[in-house]
């Protein structure tokens, strides 16, 4: 094995060069994990996709995420984007694609449903986060303020106190006041590593998604995710901390039904605006359902030597 070929796509854009770079190696195959973090590591987007043989032949494809220093369960912008290269193709380890995907990964089961536009070309996709929301331990705000350079006065903890929220991924979830404090925002890669040893597991690692509600949109946000401590200074799209933020709204709601579409802003001040589109579910008190959808566009196709 020689070489293996790769796909680049911006994810949650629809137009290139804005929303999240991803690189997906849709046949993995004969590839070892350390030949896989190097790959990763040499691309440096925020994550790489490598694809798989599905262990269930009732699934399509067993997907591996890793970041540029790490494999990680799960991701929203990786599990988009490889669905829509996926689904574009012919076939997928010898079975044509339909319009639902279905992959393993370490987190469980992810669910991915094709979008097409009106030529019925794949647009994009659709997600069903694997896990339901969970909730690790509050966050001072202080440590949030430290770790994204701004003041404490401007972490917001009315709604909510800050807090490690999952839906397959952790993240440090906070509200700040606003546009203007949000886009100041900077992280602190030394505040990373002290609320790292506080907060999280060995081997997870302290990502800070911060939001901001916009005041004439109610279930609009604009967001921006700080993750220094995995070689990734910002990230123009996360959907995993989309899901994660979306999940926890909508647990705070008084209503026990709910049925909410959310749309997330994220990229704009790194130039590369992203829009993530949520569609969460409340039933019987409980977050039930969360949908991670975004269009995507193809970027590059390659082969990279071994």
């Amino acid at each position: 094995m020689d070489s293996v070929a790769y796909v680049t796509v911006d994810v949650f854009a629809d137009e290139r060069f804005a929303g999240n770079q991803l690189a997906v190696i849709p046949d993995a195959r004969g590839l070892s994990d350390a030949q896989m973090q190097q790959i990763a590591t040499e691309f440096r987007y925020s994550e790489v996709t490598f694809v798989l043989p599905p262990e269930d032949p009732a699934n399509t494809a067993r997907v591996r995420i890793f970041t540029p220093t790490m494999e990680i369960p799960f991701a929203g912008h990786p599990n988009v984007g490889t669905a829509f290269v996926l689904g574009g193709q012919p076939e997928i380890f010898g079975k044509a694609p339909g319009d639902v995907l279905r992959f393993e990964e370490r987190a469980g089961l992810v669910e991915t449903a094709l979008i097409r536009d009106a030529s019925g070309r794949v647009a994009g996709a659709g997600i069903l986060a694997p896990q339901t929301l969970s909730l690790g331990p509050q966050v001072d705000a202080d440590t949030v303020a430290r770790c994204a350079s701004i003041s404490i006065a401007d972490v917001r903890t009315a709604n909510h106190a800050p807090v490690i929220a999952s839906v397959g991924l952790p993240f440090a979830v906070a509200e700040v006041a606003g546009l203007e404090t949000l886009a100041r925002a900077c992280p602190n890669t030394a505040a990373f590593a002290e609320a790292d040893r506080r907060f999280l597991r060995e081997d997870e690692q302290f990502a800070l998604f911060l939001y901001t509600r916009l005041p004439d949109r109610p279930w609009h946000f604009r967001a921006r995710m700080f993750a220094p401590l995995d070689n990734l200074i910002e990230d123009p799209a996360t959907g995993s901390a989309s899901g994660a933020l979306g999940a926890l709204l909508a647990s705070l709601q008084p209503d026990p039904e709910l049925d909410i579409h959310i749309t997330i802003e994220q990229g704009v001040e790194m130039g590369r605006r992203s829009l993530i589109e949520l569609h969460v579910r409340k039933s019987g008190g409980l977050v039930r359902d969360v949908r991670v959808a975004g269009r995507c566009v193809a970027v590059m196709h390659g082969s990279i030597r071994l």
